[in-house]
């Protein structure tokens, strides 16, 4: 849970939405580039909590069930002007006794949109980790011949001592993929966060400048009316709130 005296509470959300990160400066002028990424992964395994990272350089720790929300942002990567578009994801799980997965329609639309996938484990959690092999060939039954740029993000490397997933394992599965892999920590390491997305950013970039990305038509998500930091600037009033009571409890 984030920390935030209640004297400062009304500051903090007020700058909540402003806070700039140095390597991708905000901008004012319209992007030469919109890149979309969806991140993908089991239940509790910190998807949310990284995307937050990633944007804010914040760290909340308790969140909602996760009903797949819409983030944009726009930065500037290598000097050049994008507009990125970040969709977060319910759950995906193994069926039962099979190597299948079950995911939902939304999930779907999500990879079939999507520029470049983001899949989380976590590394206590063994099951989230069997999750995305399954994961990646459903991706490819609905990208058969795409190029497909993706991260492979180990959470929770601060909590070693519950590791159920190794940093072999990990890296062994990103080479198969094709993927990258980077294993970090959404509480404790956010530079660590930051840099892997900006490479993902900067492999996309590269990708659509020279026309490698596979057209994709006919879909749309649906967003919501304004960029959905709102809906990271309510969680973290929640949080508070809930902190306060606790406080006052005790």
């Amino acid at each position: 849970m984030l920390l935030i005296p209640e004297e400062a509470m009304s500051q903090y959300s007020t700058n909540f939405l402003l806070l700039p990160i140095p390597e991708y400066p905000v901008l004012d002028c319209v992007p030469n580039k919109i890149i979309k990424l969806v991140v993908l992964g089991g239940s509790s395994v910190g998807k949310t909590a990284l995307v937050v990272r990633f944007l804010t350089k914040r760290f909340i720790g308790d969140y909602e069930a996760n009903t797949g929300a819409l983030y944009s942002r726009k930065f500037t990567i290598d000097g050049e002007q994008i507009s990125l578009q970040v969709q977060d994801t319910p759950f995906v799980s193994l069926e039962d006794d099979t190597d299948s997965i079950c995911c939902q329609e939304q999930i779907n639309r999500s990879i079939y949109w999507a520029d470049g996938f983001v899949f989380v484990y976590s590394i206590t959690d063994y099951e989230s980790f069997r999750v995305l092999r399954p994961l990646h060939q459903h991706i490819r039954r609905i990208h058969p011949n795409a190029n497909i740029p993706l991260l492979l993000m180990a959470n929770k490397g601060d909590l070693l001592r519950a590791r159920q997933v190794s940093s072999k394992e990990g890296l062994q599965l990103a080479t198969e993929l094709g993927g990258t892999y980077s294993e970090v920590s959404a509480r404790e390491n956010g530079e660590g966060v930051h840099e892997a997305f900006q490479q993902l950013c900067q492999e996309l970039c590269r990708s659509i400048g020279s026309g490698n990305g596979e057209k994709r038509r006919g879909l749309h998500l649906v967003r919501p009316k304004s960029p959905n930091m709102q809906d990271l600037k309510r969680r973290l009033k929640q949080a508070l709130t809930s902190k306060g009571k606790s406080a006052t409890t005790l």
